[in-house]
Order: structure tokens, then sequence, then C-alpha cells
């Protein structure tokens, strides 16, 4: 049964210090490597995304939690070893921790019977080029999808009639052994092209054992529950669809595994005003007296990639618009939430414009009741990204802010 109550304003505090936004900032430009690893640690998911418009998604939170810093930090993170993020399908395309990864063999042991259609047909219209491919990356990889197929012909060509070089057939083969678990990533290149690699050459020297042999992994049902228990540390405080969403998990997975949690005494039922359903606070949960954050946020922050939790938090209604015609569109293509203070105060539709050397301020729309000193806080944000982003004439405002 449910325990305590929550208002809103305590629930959005507890999210917010949870994801971050109560730790001390470094000065600007002054991040190292523990500050990155410290974000690491709070959102746990960093979701990949190849749109470009302001700058490649998974760089972004670490610029609404630190400020600016040295994007460099993040690419080693992830490129080299001894990795600190490595590449799955975990809300999406993300970054996770290597110690995560082994969590996700449940998904990995599905990818090939849950194929689309494009990998059906190429385990039906070319037998054998997957087992190639694999063969190919452990011999000579990292390398692109592009490369795989260039290297394919110098070793195989006698079987070039038989797969008829089909660069989608090299690319897809690839994308089922990554989803499979079989290959990951061991960057990527300036094209944001993935760079194949084997699991033994990616896999931190701790934990190899756990990634080149699946009977080392954890049982689904415990990989599950350590999922939940990320995820309701990640959320600080949430609702069942809080707690599977984090890394796209069933009902049918995700209750099991709240009751366990609530037995351990890990998460505590309670009761949050205004929520018509039941929601779970983490035991370590922070519930500052204050919150005052100033962030530009991805539209695939952790923060607000739930919209059901976003706006019953923030009382935001929030969606991208990317793939909606321009004249349906109302807030914008690219748009990204401010938050200010404990509040989500405006969208703001941005583009950096890299040639003209500015950001683009395209449009913003306020909230009814953002307070007068999120203006000018906007603005400093939006002068504070131009010059991370390396955009020397500054931003350009569309319309007035």
């Amino acid at each position: 049964m449910p325990g305590r109550t929550l208002t809103i304003a305590q629930a959005r505090r507890i999210a917010l210090a949870a994801q971050g936004f109560a730790d001390p900032r470094p000065e600007p430009w002054a991040a190292t490597m523990r500050h990155v690893q410290r974000v690491i640690d709070r959102v746990q998911v960093v979701q990949i995304d190849s749109v470009n418009v302001v700058s490649r998604s998974h760089y972004l939170p670490f610029l609404a939690r630190l400020g600016p810093y040295d994007r460099a930090l993040v690419d080693r993170a992830a490129n080299r070893s001894p990795r600190r993020l490595v590449e799955s399908w975990a809300h999406m395309a993300s970054y996770v921790p290597p110690t995560t990864w082994p969590l996700l063999d449940f998904r990995f042991r599905r990818a090939e019977d849950e194929a689309w259609g494009g990998v059906e047909q190429v385990l039906r219209d070319y037998p054998g080029l997957v087992d190639a491919v694999l063969d190919e990356i452990e011999r000579r990889g990292p390398m692109t999808s592009r490369e795989t197929e260039a290297a394919l012909a110098h070793d195989a060509p006698r079987n070039r009639d038989h797969w008829g070089w089909n660069w989608s057939a090299v690319k897809t083969s690839l994308e089922l052994l990554f989803r499979a678990g079989r290959v990951n990533s061991a960057g990527r290149t300036s094209q944001f092209e993935r760079r194949y690699a084997s699991l033994a050459s990616v896999a931190p020297p701790a934990i190899r054992d756990q990634w080149v042999d699946s009977a080392r992994r954890p049982h689904e049902d415990d990989a599950i529950l350590e999922l939940v228990r990320i995820s309701a540390k990640a959320h600080g405080v949430g609702t069942e669809l809080c707690l599977r969403d984090y890394f796209r998990l069933k009902s049918v997975q995700v209750r099991p595994a709240i009751v366990r949690l609530v037995e351990t005494g890990e998460l505590e039922p309670v009761e949050i005003a205004g929520w018509p359903k039941p929601a779970w606070l983490h035991a370590e949960a922070r519930l500052p007296r204050r919150v005052h954050a100033e962030a530009l946020l991805s539209p695939f922050d952790s923060l607000v990639w739930q919209r059901e939790r976003t706006e019953a938090l923030y009382d935001l209604r929030y969606r991208i618009e990317i793939y909606t015609p321009l004249q349906q569109r109302v807030h914008g293509y690219y748009v990204l939430p401010f938050l200010y203070g404990d509040a989500l105060v405006a969208r703001v539709d941005l583009k950096a414009d890299r040639a003209a050397g500015v950001l683009r301020l395209n449009q913003v729309t306020w909230q009814r009741d953002a307070p007068a000193e999120a203006r000018p806080a906007l603005l400093r944000n939006l002068a504070s990204m131009a010059d991370w982003l390396g955009l020397d004439d500054g931003v350009v405002e569309a319309v007035p802010a």
C-alpha cells in the first residue's frame, strides 16, 4: 500500500537531483573525466541520435549538467580503452556503462527471432553472409560497414556472384550482429559511422568474461531486476511506466522486479499528489530543499524522454516535431526545453548554422508562468552554447526572446 504522499514540487526536485541537476557544476571548460563519470553514474543511459541540427545529441546531456566542457572527454569515454561508455540498444540506440551491457543479453538472444524484414531477407537471400561479416570484424576490425564490404570483396572474391556485394546486405548483417550482442562499437567516425569491433577488443578487462561468454551473463530475471534498480535510481521517483521505459522493458518484466525491490526496501510505494498512478521512491533518492538549474535540454535527454512523466512533473506537453510537416509545427523543428530553477519554462527552436558561424534562435515559446528572470537566463545559456559549439558570431535571434 502507498505510504507517504509527495507533492508535485517535491517529486520534481527528487527527479532533478537524481538526474544530476542538483550537483555543483565545475567552472566553464574546467570539467574533467571525473565530472563526466559523475554524469554517467547519474543518468546511466545516454541516447544516441544522428540528427546534428545543434550538436550530436549525446554531447548535450553533459552540457546540460556540466556547462561548457571539452567534448573530447565524452569521445574518450566512449572510444578509448578502458571505456566508460559502450553502445547498445537500451533506450533506443544508447551509450551505457560497460557493466550494463551484459544485462541486456536477454535482448541479444531475441534479436534474430524478432528480426525486421531486411534481416529476414538477408538470412534468406545471402546464406553465410552474416558469419562471413562476423569473421571479418573479428579478424580485421574495427571497421565501418563500408570498410567491411571492401574487406569482404578482397578476402572472398569467389563468392561475389552469390552475395551480389549488396552494401545494404552487409550493413544489415552488421546491425543484426550488433543487436544480437555479437559485435560492439569501438567508436564513431567524424561522419558518425559506427566502427564495428569484436567483443574482446571493446570489453574492459575486468568484465571481459561476461562479454565474450554469454553463459556468464546474468539470467534474464536477475538482469531485469538490476535494470529496474538502475532505472529507479536514475528517476528518484517514478511510476511503472517510468521504470520500464528507461530500458524499454515490458510491464510483465518490470512488475515482479518492483515487488522484489519493495521487499528489500530499495523502493518505497508513495503517492504523488495529482498523479492517478502509483509511484515508487528509491531508497537513496535525495529531496533537496531547493534546486536551481539552468540548462537547454536535448530532445533526447533522459530527464524528458518519457513524455507523460514530463507533462505530469513539469506541466509541459513536449513532442518532437522533426517529422511533422512545416505548416503543422507548433514550436519548431529542433526544439530544446529550457530548464530554469526547477521548472521547464520554454521550448526553444535552435539551429547551429556552422557556415555562418552563428547559433540561430528560430522560435521561443514561453510557458505562461515563466518568471521574468528566465528570459535573460536563456540568453546567457544561448551565448554559452554558441561558445561551446565554436560559433564565433554568437546568437542570431529570428524572434525576440
